[in-house]
């Protein structure tokens, strides 16, 4: 229910739906409804056999202001409770729906923070695959530190070595996800419901793919009894319709792919913290000034929730927009990102490290700046710049919780800022060989979503693995009626 969760999910049905086989159903709410229409009607129009079925969001019932559907709409985090509980209310619907849906489906591929799909999954005598929004490296050393408990025994800044991986991850306790870490905001017992009934699903679809970490994959399917499966990066299938749409979507979005088309080739940092988070207007006057100071041109994007106006004040009133105005473009609120990232005029991202972003910087070949907000960020940034080595931090310390962004004390400065875009961009060999590395890992993860790539083998495993699910429950079927 936010759009770095259903952006990927759109992404992955309309690539099922490629497959002959195949009929993809899609269950939305009405505002998602709106927002991906015109992408799924485009994708029918091209023969994909795609259904979008729309189920009502509870917003009054649950105590939201009209609209509240996605995360992104919500005016406070103090309505996450009654966001949750808005989407709790949703299961019965849903099953009602899925009873009365023909063909019956053969499975069900929901979102792992869905919890409530494993029952009416169990109910209806349907496979559940969780579609998991993390890497698998994440999801490897999630797992060892639930084993260990090792963040048990160290004070918030102590930092420590996760255990049992063949990497050295160096981690603080104050760095790690929620389910270890948890803010004065969470659910009680929510994110252990999650990890239980990932547990029992059938499977787990991942938007990753085999070679970016191998070893790690390896180690998950280990975990998951072999049905793990790596179809992404999920973004790439639909790259060229992204393009099109991203320069014809509005004229904002126009002006600045055309002003990117101006600029040198690899010349411009891209600075965007992600959809869901809201930096403090200090953090983003601290970002903002650090991009100044790097002397590169800049693309911006401005947005702090409720703050935002803020923002805007403090970049006219205090000169920034005018000192700026030759090198600097501003975005309010939302960029097309892919666009951006596949032109050749990015030569960095300034990132928040959430998966489907670091995905996107992956696939363009352009290194990364990492600065990580929360949940699982901060072990992205592990793999970015410890492992693949295609990221330079600029020393954020800990998790921001949601509500605490004011309160932060551990904050990043522009001198921090403008140091990692100077060795990423310089003319060393620091940053020379981390944008080799970079466009390296770009060409490869265009490679694994070609024909015969590791992620569209994937994708054919998968159909054959429900196809051949689904004659054995046939097979049972038929049985139970001979006896």
């Amino acid at each position: 229910m936010a759009p770095g969760h259903i952006i990927p999910m759109i992404n992955m049905a309309k690539l099922l739906a490629k497959h002959a086989a195949v009929t993809a159903t899609i269950i939305v709410t009405h505002l998602h409804a709106a927002r991906f229409s015109s992408t799924i009607d485009q994708a029918v129009q091209s023969g994909l056999s795609i259904r979008l079925l729309k189920i009502r969001f509870p917003t009054a019932e649950a105590g939201l202001p009209p609209g509240c559907e996605s995360a992104d709409t919500l005016p406070s985090p103090d309505l996450l409770p009654n966001f949750a509980a808005a989407i709790n209310m949703l299961q019965h619907p849903l099953e009602h729906m899925l009873q009365h849906l023909h063909p019956i489906p053969s499975c069900i591929i929901s979102d792992k923070l869905l919890t409530w799909t494993a029952e009416i999954c169990s109910k209806l005598q349907l496979a559940r695959i969780v579609f998991d929004g993390m890497s698998c490296f994440t999801q490897v050393v999630t797992q060892n530190l639930y084993i260990s408990k090792i963040y048990q025994t160290v004070s918030p800044d102590e930092p420590f070595v996760v255990p049992g991986l063949d990497d050295e991850i160096e981690l603080t306790r104050a760095q790690l996800p929620g389910l270890f870490n948890p803010g004065p905001k969470h659910v009680p017992g929510f994110r252990e419901r999650v990890r239980e009934t990932e547990g029992q699903a059938y499977g787990v679809v991942v938007n990753s793919f085999e070679e970016l970490e191998k070893r790690y994959v390896e180690e998950f399917k280990k975990l998951r009894g072999g049905r793990v499966w790596c179809i992404g990066p999920l973004s790439l299938y639909d790259l060229e319709r992204e393009r099109e749409r991203s320069r014809s979507a509005s004229i904002d979005n126009d002006r600045c792919l055309k002003w990117l088309d101006s600029r040198e080739e690899g010349s411009v940092v891209y600075a965007c913290l992600g959809s869901l988070s809201s930096p403090s207007p200090a953090q983003f006057i601290e970002l903002a000034l650090g991009l100044e100071a790097s002397n590169h041109p800049f693309i911006l994007v401005v947005r702090g929730g409720a703050r935002t106006e803020e923002m805007w004040r403090w970049i006219w009133d205090e000169g920034f927009g005018e000192r700026t105005r030759e090198r600097g473009f501003l975005v309010r609120d939302w960029a097309p990102q892919v666009a951006i990232l596949c032109h050749s005029g990015v030569g960095a991202f300034v990132t928040h490290c959430g998966w489907n972003s670091t995905l996107e910087g992956i696939c363009g070949g352009v290194p990364m700046i990492t600065w990580p907000l929360f949940g699982e960020q901060f072990l992205n940034e592990k793999l970015i710049v410890g492992i693949l080595e295609i990221g330079v931090g600029v020393g954020a310390k800990g998790v921001v919780h949601v509500g605490e962004e004011e309160e932060n004390s551990n904050k990043v400065m522009r001198d921090g800022i403008k140091e990692a875009i100077e060795r990423v961009m310089g003319e060393g060999n620091e940053g020379f060989e981390t944008r080799k590395r970079a466009g390296k890992l770009g060409e490869i993860a265009k490679r694994s979503v070609g024909e015969g790539g590791s992620s569209c083998v994937n994708v054919e495993l998968l159909v054959r693995d429900i196809q051949n699910l689904m004659e054995k429950k046939k097979l049972m079927q038929g049985d139970l009626k001979v006896l």
